[in-house]
């Protein structure tokens, strides 16, 4: 299988990211990896968002480590929910930040929620 792994890279590379993309690749699984597979030497991030569209478009699958503290991370899943792909939570790293609030209300709206929904219409087949 083809894989993007959306993961946050200013903010610093996760060691278990890492360590997951060793073990899918030790799998045979094809990978693009952005803190090792994309170009980050960009004066305005402009280079970096191209780079990741075109692994986005590539994957069969995209993988997640979510962190609501990277802007990255938001930019390139609004690319992969464009292109209408598969993805898999890995891990939720960060929940919320000041913009979005920890709440206590099961049914407000957050980021890591509309992942889940994602996840599961793609898991029941469900297109858009």
């Amino acid at each position: 299988m083809k894989i993007f792994v959306i993961c946050p890279v200013r903010l610093g590379v996760s060691e278990e990211a890492t360590k997951y993309v060793s073990e899918l690749e030790s799998q045979g699984h094809k990978v693009i990896y952005p803190p090792r597979d994309t170009e980050q030497d960009d004066e305005t991030g402009y280079n970096i968002c191209k780079g990741n569209m075109k692994g986005i478009k590539w994957a069969d699958r995209i993988d997640i480590f979510y962190s609501a503290l990277s802007q990255g991370i938001h930019f390139d899943l609004g690319q992969a929910f464009a292109l209408n792909k598969k993805i898999k939570i890995v891990k939720i790293l960060e929940a919320h930040n000041s913009n979005y609030p920890v709440t206590n209300n099961p049914s407000s709206k957050s980021f890591p929620r509309m992942l889940e929904v994602w996840e599961s219409k793609h898991k029941h087949k469900i297109v858009y």
